[in-house]
């Protein structure tokens, strides 16, 4: 099953009942005025399989060129178990890596 789902300028794509994959453009609800000075309009977010992958992306991704936007860590204020790690690339383009299960 593929499943597809749109929020405002935002849309996410997968397999099964949730998105793997998402991609929007324009801000964010999360969003500050500080950090709309230092990015595009553009946000990507990939599921991860665990916690340990979201941390392996931020070190990935910084060792590429990427500055950090927001370190691994729980975001609850999504949902309980919302774990993700988020950085710029070297655009200002945020990208963010994400586990929604506990751990």
């Amino acid at each position: 099953m593929v499943s597809e789902f749109a929020h405002g300028k935002a849309c996410g794509f997968g397999r099964g009942p949730k998105p793997d994959f998402w991609i929007g453009e324009g801000p964010s609800s999360f969003q500050t005025a500080e950090h709309l000075k230092v990015i595009t309009p553009t946000h990507i977010a990939f599921v991860a399989r665990s916690r340990a992958e979201v941390a392996l992306f931020h070190v990935a991704a910084l060792q590429a060129g990427g500055k950090d936007f927001g370190a691994p860590g729980l975001r609850t204020v999504y949902h309980p178990h919302y774990y993700g790690a988020f950085v710029l690339d070297p655009d200002g383009h945020d990208i963010e890596a994400v586990y929604h299960k506990p751990e």
